[in-house]
C-alpha cells in the first residue's frame, strides 16, 4: 500500500512529468492485477467469455491478450 500512497502523491503533482510517470505506473500495476486474475479466474474455470465480460471486452480480446495465460 505504501507505493499505491506514493504513486498517488507523485500523480497529484503539478509537475506534467511526475503525472505522466504515476500515469504509467499505475497502467503497469493495473495490467499486473489483471493478468493474475485473468489467470485465477482459468484456473477455476471461467470461458474466455466469462472473462470478457467481466472485463467488458469481448472473448475475443480477452483471449488474444492472455491466452499464455491458458491453462
Amino acid at each position: 500500500m505504501k507505493e499505491i500512497d506514493q504513486v498517488i502523491a507523485t500523480a497529484e503533482s503539478p509537475d506534467p512529468a511526475d503525472g505522466l510517470r504515476a500515469a504509467s505506473l499505475l497502467r503497469k500495476l493495473a495490467e499486473q492485477i489483471e493478468a493474475r486474475h485473468v489467470s485465477a479466474a482459468r484456473v477455476a474455470g471461467w470461458s474466455w467469455q466469462e472473462i470478457g465480460d467481466a472485463l467488458g471486452v469481448s472473448r475475443q480480446a480477452v483471449h488474444k491478450k492472455h491466452r499464455r495465460t491458458n491453462v
